[in-house]
């Protein structure tokens, strides 16, 4: 099939959705593989790598010509003023339940698109999980954020200066950027605790090295309300230099677990950073891409962490996206077989339908005369 390659310069984003070691495969599976100009220079791969890896290298609004498979990591808003066509299966992180807007608009195109945001957690679709690679990488990346930040060393140290205590750190949320914030900071020889509802990420977190903080109990025995979880994170919170928190729910708004009241109990200079901010947040006072002091303490919410180590998340990027080809090749061409579950629940828009029933009714919920979202 003929698969183009979107760069992100639009989005700012460094990374790129097919690598040229991706390409060499793709191109070796009998695909032809066409690539924006200028897509691989955030990971520090010309254009020439990317012609001889097996690709065509195609700047200006030729690109598209030619229909098939369209992939960047936002190419919605990498595709600049070109415009997609009923020719074009276009796969990428689309936000499509938190911004069904654009799913509307694309679906107007007569294009086919699949998000990589809705991604199934079953097994099959591990190959294909580009969220949890993405994860990955800003977990780490987030605890580098902070020790950078952070007035002080990670690491207990023993001198001839003296001792020097270790840094204390709190993770909000034990999914994949959780568990790997965890990871980071006990490499680093921070005292690490986590946090999270479910009995197993408890046992996860444990398993790395951290102390875990048993959540409450619901009024009903089942999950607990916000309340009484502000009430047991907060004496955590305020003993804490560095809060990384990374609770999200797949197309809800994220919980928020720190009050701006628990920001100001914490000792000044100390750091919270929040990776949920891009759905409200985790931490009351954060504020996306940019440095909040709220009393003393540095609240920090970026949304490019993945930016950070853009090769690696790259190739982590593109490894998903080729199985992904593997799964819709069919005879040469994209196909979205209604059968296949993992490729069903990713798609979003097809024959200038939004077909995605998560997607429409959240649309539909905009389009009432409330237009509020369900939180």
């Amino acid at each position: 099939m003929r698969i183009t390659v979107l760069g992100e310069r639009g989005s700012g984003d460094r990374r790129v959705a097919v690598t040229p070691e991706a390409v060499e495969t793709l191109v070796a599976e009998g695909h032809q593989v066409v690539v924006e100009s200028g897509a691989g220079d955030g990971i520090g791969a010309a254009d020439e790598a990317y012609r001889s890896a097996g690709a065509e290298t195609v700047a200006g609004p030729d690109l598209l010509d030619g229909g098939g498979l369209v992939v960047g990591i936002d190419p919605l808003t990498s595709v600049g003023d070109r415009r997609f066509s009923s020719d074009h299966v276009v796969v990428g992180l689309l936000d499509p339940v938190w911004k069904p807007d654009r799913a509307v608009a694309l679906a107007a195109t007569g294009a086919t698109g699949l998000s990589l945001d809705l991604v199934p957690r079953t097994t099959r679709a591990q190959a294909v999980d580009v969220l949890s690679s993405m994860a990955t990488v800003a977990g780490f990346q987030a605890v580098l954020v902070a020790a950078v930040r952070l007035p002080k060393m990670f690491p207990l140290l023993i001198t001839a200066a003296g001792t020097v205590p270790p840094v204390r750190v709190l993770v909000l949320g034990a999914g994949v950027a959780g568990l790997q914030a965890v990871a980071t900071a006990r490499r680093l020889g921070a005292v690490v605790e986590g946090f999270d509802i479910r009995s197993e990420a408890l046992e996860q977190i444990r398993s790395l090295g951290g102390r875990s903080i048993e959540p409450p109990l619901g009024a009903d025995g089942g999950a607990p309300d916000a309340v009484r979880i502000h009430e047991v994170l907060a004496p955590h919170v305020a003993d804490s230099d560095v809060v990384v928190a990374t609770a999200q729910i797949p197309g809800m708004r994220s919980p928020l677990l720190v009050t701006a009241d628990m920001v100001a109990a914490m000792r000044p200079g100390s750091l919270v950073i929040d990776l949920a901010v891009e759905r409200g947040g985790n931490c009351e006072v954060s504020r996306a891409d940019m440095d909040v002091d709220h009393q003393g303490v540095t609240v920090l919410a970026p949304t490019d962490l993945a930016s950070g180590s853009a090769l690696t998340a790259s190739r982590m990027f593109a490894t998903n996206l080729v199985n992904l080809v593997r799964m819709m090749d069919r005879d040469g061409e994209a196909f979205v077989d209604p059968d296949d579950e993992v490729l069903a629940g990713m798609l979003v828009v097809a024959g200038g339908n939004v077909v995605h029933p998560v997607v429409r009714e959240t649309q539909a919920q905009q389009s009432s005369p409330s237009g509020t979202r369900t939180p």
